[in-house]
């Protein structure tokens, strides 16, 4: 049976219509998911994420367990701010993306996506033996969920009763929404401003309708996992299964910034990492010229019919109002601008090699 969120009673009575994801029944949307992606870019979603795994790492060496159990400099973080970061397997490849926000000065909070989660608890508690650190799975005990939208912070600013234009986009604090405690930060998987509320499961609902209630009169709406999906692929932002997986290091996806080699000490998977810097393909951004739209694992060509990628994710661009895809592309055929074909269920579509991201907000 698939685990519900503390939320699942609100979805109940909105109309949702539920999928199953990672082992959880969350909503895929409520109406139109078109609609929904729409809101966000135009106003904000409200969105339920409470199947994103949470763990706590404290203790004296917390900082110095992330450092060498992620690639990134974790130790280094200031109280109250956040680091996009991964957990990679010893050959280098990577098995999470993950945010880390240090909440105290030894305190962090590791944000798994939910499919890995179980995979991202092990892993920290096997690599912070014999070092004075305690690591502490949150996940049922907690409830997550994001405002993503251009008046997300009206909205925020409304239920916090909060200034936030000292709080910068990867960063975090304490608030009180409903006269109840969560954690608020500025982080999210849109493309938007945003905002991210951990929050104890037992106040999710109270804190939910809270933000619905202050934020319906600007527009909000409830937003499911369909669109959200589409709105980060227009964002240009990695899906973990599509752009990523334990085949793939950071230096494949582009994102070889995450990984820092400047740190002090060792860190899981440094060595494989060094002789991995070089890759044969790059992550791009395809734009459609049809009306069909790539997939997942569809490959892509020339028009000879030499095969020379393959789609990671692919979909309508309700903003664009064309097909968009991202795909790895070997090296001599990623830059802009390249005409390509791409094999949508036997018919070559055409396409246009384009520079990632599809989308981005004004500011």
């Amino acid at each position: 049976m698939s685990r519900r969120s503390p939320l699942h009673a609100q979805h109940v009575a909105l109309g949702a219509q539920f999928t199953d994801f990672a082992g959880w029944s969350m909503p895929l949307r409520y109406g139109s998911e078109l609609a929904e992606h729409k809101v966000v870019r135009e106003a904000a979603g409200l969105f339920d994420l409470s199947h994103m795994g949470e763990i706590e790492i404290s203790g004296p060496e917390a900082g110095r367990v992330l450092d060498y159990a992620l690639v990134g400099a974790i130790g280094a973080l200031a109280v109250g701010r956040a680091r996009y970061t991964m957990l990679c397997h010893t050959n280098g490849g990577v098995l999470d993306d993950l945010v880390v926000y240090r909440q105290a000065e030894r305190k962090f909070l590791v944000v798994a996506n939910a499919s890995n989660a179980a995979v991202v608890r092990a892993l920290l508690g096997e690599r912070a033996h014999g070092l004075s650190a305690e690591v502490l799975d949150r996940s049922a005990e907690t409830a997550l969920i994001a405002v993503q939208g251009p008046v997300a912070a009206e909205i925020i600013t409304a239920v916090t009763g909060e200034d936030l234009t000292g709080l910068k986009y990867y960063a975090g604090r304490p608030a009180v929404i409903a006269g109840h405690p969560i954690y608020l930060a500025r982080t999210g998987y849109t493309g938007e401003d945003g905002f991210e509320v951990y929050v104890a499961a037992e106040l999710a609902e109270a804190v939910w309708r809270r933000i619905a209630e202050a934020g319906e009169p600007l527009g909000l709406r409830p937003a499911g996992l369909a669109c959200r999906d589409t709105l980060r692929l227009e964002a240009g932002m990695a899906l973990y299964g599509n752009e990523l997986h334990v085949g793939l290091t950071p230096f494949d996806a582009g994102l070889g910034r995450v990984v820092r080699f400047d740190k002090l000490g060792d860190f899981v998977g440094r060595a494989a990492l060094e002789a991995r810097q070089h890759t044969t393909r790059a992550l791009v951004g395809l734009a459609g010229k049809s009306r069909r739209s790539p997939r997942a694992g569809q490959p892509v060509k020339l028009a000879d019919g030499t095969v020379v990628g393959e789609i990671t994710s692919g979909a309508p661009s309700p903003t664009l109002g064309h097909p968009i895809a991202m795909a790895y592309l070997d090296h001599a055929h990623t830059a802009a601008g390249t005409e390509v074909l791409v094999d949508v269920r036997g018919n070559a579509e055409p396409a246009e090699v384009v520079a990632l991201p599809f989308y981005k907000r004004s500011r």
